[in-house]
């Protein structure tokens, strides 16, 4: 990184501390500059939001080609949340421990493994693990849907899954099938809360070679704190289970 420009996200660090600084650089007029946004996030100290009014107005003065933040009184280490928004937004991502005052750049690989990724609710959590299953094996791709964490334990909220899975292109069935999606209640719960992709005696998945334990049924899903990960698929699982969904595209081809 240029000396100026390292720099000036330096001294945005410190200005900006204890609170997370965060920044955009742009390639403009055939040179990288950096740009500062506002930290919107309700606790600054521990996470970072950009403002999207600043967001935007970057996107008008030139080409954004990375996302900058710092880790107060922490290291530069990426944490589980930036891993997965520099997948997210395709971008590399600069990480300024301050005051150490270490850079570390992290680069999005373009696919997440589907086994073993930690859990960050709302962009890898037990949806998105499905989301991206079926984008993989089927080559479906669904729009990102917007999710507070702790949106299950409100009654008087939506039951997302059960609002949500006809308009994305699925239909309650009786009993599973390779490929189908099965929501299930876990813990104390109002809603359905939780989902996974029923593997069948199939457990094979798209480039990632692994050895299955039991006889299956098998069930790809990321529980909320762990892993994702292949179960055997049955006894509680099974007792949880509120709806096996299909796609209609499955459907088709049935």
């Amino acid at each position: 990184m240029a000396p100026d420009l390292l720099e000036a996200i330096r001294r945005h660090a410190a200005e900006d501390y204890p609170r997370e600084a965060c920044g955009l650089v742009l390639e403009r007029a055939g040179r990288l500059e950096y740009q500062r946004c506002r930290n919107t996030a309700s606790d600054p100290g521990e996470e970072f939001r950009i403002d999207p009014h600043d967001y935007a107005a970057a996107e008008d003065l030139g080409d954004i080609v990375a996302v900058v933040h710092s880790h107060p009184d922490a290291s530069s280490l990426p944490s589980p949340r930036d891993l997965a928004m520099c997948e997210a937004t395709a971008l590399p991502w600069h990480i300024l421990s301050w005051p150490e005052g270490d850079l570390r750049t992290i680069q999005p690989k373009g696919a997440t493994p589907l086994l073993g990724r930690p859990f960050v609710h709302g962009l890898w959590d037990c949806w998105q693990v499905c989301a991206d299953w079926y984008q993989r094996e089927w080559g479906l791709t669904f729009p990102h849907y917007a999710r507070e964490d702790g949106w299950w334990e409100d009654a008087q909220g939506p039951s997302l899954y059960e609002q949500a899975y006809a308009k994305a292109g699925f239909v309650a069935v009786d009993s599973p099938q390779r490929g189908d999606m099965l929501v299930m209640a876990i813990g104390r719960t109002a809603h359905p809360n939780h989902a996974g992709i029923y593997l069948g005696s199939d457990p094979r998945l798209p480039d990632e070679p692994w050895t299955p334990t039991g006889a299956g049924p098998f069930l790809l899903h990321h529980l909320y704190g762990r892993p994702s990960e292949v179960i055997v698929f049955g006894g509680p699982w099974l007792d949880r289970t509120r709806l096996v969904l299909r796609h209609r595209d499955a459907v088709a081809g049935d």
